[in-house]
């Protein structure tokens, strides 16, 4: 055991989940996993995530309702990006098919 100090210069902050926007384009045939965690209230959460080259980035239900739409028009459709707006409840994603 060392320092604190030590101990904080070699710890590695842990793995944060990302945000489907941070990719350029998204694969319609990524899995789609579950995973939980606790709120800050000790609640347990549930959220929708794809795992790209080793990380884990989150997709919002609305996200998904809207690819939703475009598949019924486009059912061949292989790659879309994720366009956000707004922050925290004002937050609104927009769905933009590639191919």
């Amino acid at each position: 055991m060392g320092t604190i100090k030590e101990e904080a210069m070699a710890s590695e902050p842990t793995a944060k989940t990302k945000n489907i926007t941070e990719l350029p384009q998204v694969s319609t045939e990524l899995l789609l996993n579950p995973e939980s965690f606790k709120n800050k209230d000790g609640e347990d959460v549930v959220i929708k995530v794809i795992e790209v080259n080793g990380e884990k980035f989150r997709v919002p239900q609305s996200v998904l309702n809207s690819l939703n739409v475009i598949l019924e028009d486009n059912p061949d459709l292989k790659t879309f990006k994720v366009k956000k707006t707004g922050e925290g409840m004002d937050t609104r994603y927009t769905v933009i098919p590639l191919s």
